[in-house]
């Protein structure tokens, strides 16, 4: 039986400030304080460099399922998560997607998040942390990843 891996999408799968470089300077400057609330922003945002590879390559190996939050006053974006994974990673994520504030009640063995909010910080399993020293990007993350048995 394959470990349970889960992947966190802004700022680990997903590029968020490739979304506000997008976002029109009105909108930015309406929703300043809470930027995550533009409508739209969540569907202009690109992948991370390596993201999409070293989803595929980790696929080999784990049960991967995307645990992701999404702003709660902008309901628009839990629909524009699902879209994004359509565009980009339907092949491996087709009806994986978890929307959660509490990301430590799944269970599983890892967990890659940027951040330990909504319950990343309590999650049961490993957090790997992305953008850490340890684990700076993509290829940090599968290099350990596939080491383990």
């Amino acid at each position: 039986m394959k470990k349970i891996v889960f992947v966190d999408m802004d700022n680990v799968l997903v590029d968020f400030r490739s979304g506000l470089a997008k976002a029109e300077t009105a909108a930015i400057e309406k929703y300043k304080e809470n930027v995550d609330e533009i409508p739209g922003l969540f569907s202009y945002m690109d992948p991370m460099p390596g993201a999409i590879d070293a989803v595929h390559k980790l696929s080999e190996k784990y049960d991967l399922y995307i645990l992701s939050t999404a702003p709660w006053d902008n309901p628009i974006a839990w629909a524009e998560k699902r879209i994004w994974v359509g565009r980009y990673l339907d092949d491996l994520f087709h009806k994986r997607l978890i929307i959660s504030h509490c990301k430590h009640l799944c269970v599983g063995d890892f967990l890659i998040d940027d951040r330990e909010q909504n319950g990343a910080g309590q999650f049961k399993g490993e957090l790997i942390k992305f953008g850490s020293e340890q684990f700076p990007n993509w290829e940090s993350i599968v290099n350990y990843l596939m080491t383990i048995e």
